[in-house]
């Protein structure tokens, strides 16, 4: 089991092996700001570190993780908070992101939770309201896969619900305008844990194929 302990230890190392090497850069991420060309939304898991999974080097990448990787669609501002969509909005509007990719994954504890109801979902009233994000996804596939083995309604879950949240993506203004004027590209990734594959969304096939 890590520990704060470990932690420190690894932040210790961190700044011997790649602090040390790449003072020039961190030097310059700090003077000229960031300026990131894609911004990753992705799950809380502790198991998917975007920037680890896609070999990223600091400053690549505008991350927003949440559970279950979900976008909401664009709601009102008055109430509610809306860390998600701020995260968005801050990438888009501010920073001028080229690329916004919805990573989500295999096992998926938010979509495990959705499909089959009961234990945590019952209790935590927030994880509850947020999964209800996905529920379209969910009915969908239950639609589909109604008598179908949990493990593959869970996968097809997972990938209808990047879908479902590349669709809220063109409900926020900001984001149609710039994806219909060709200033910004959406794309549905899949990170498949146990074999180790990364699967993208094709829109011609209509399927995640692996790249």
């Amino acid at each position: 089991m890590t520990s704060p302990s470990d932690l420190i230890q690894g932040f210790h190392r961190f700044r011997e092996q790649h602090f040390a090497d790449e003072d020039a850069l961190y030097k310059q991420l700090v003077q000229e700001g960031q300026t990131p060309k894609i911004l990753v939304v992705a799950c809380c898991d502790s198991r998917v570190d975007p920037a680890l999974v896609l070999d990223s080097a600091p400053g690549d990448l505008f991350v927003i993780r949440n559970v279950a990787n979900l976008v909401p669609p664009a709601e009102s501002r008055s109430g509610g908070r809306h860390g998600t969509s701020a995260a968005l909005e801050y990438g888009v509007r501010v920073l001028g992101v080229e690329h916004i990719i919805v990573l989500g994954h295999a096992h998926c504890g938010g979509i495990r939770s959705l499909l089959i109801g009961g234990g945590p979902r019952e209790q935590a009233t927030y994880i509850n309201s947020w999964m209800r994000v996905a529920e379209d996804a969910q009915k969908k596939v239950l639609k589909e896969f109604p008598n179908a083995a949990i493990e593959l309604q869970e996968r097809a879950c997972e990938q209808q619900a990047i879908l479902s949240s590349l669709e809220n993506l063109m409900t926020f203004e900001w984001i149609s305008e710039r994806v219909e004027t060709g200033k910004l590209a959406l794309h549905g990734w899949y990170f498949d844990i146990e074999h180790g594959q990364l699967l993208r969304y094709d829109a011609t096939t209509h399927d995640f194929t692996a790249v």
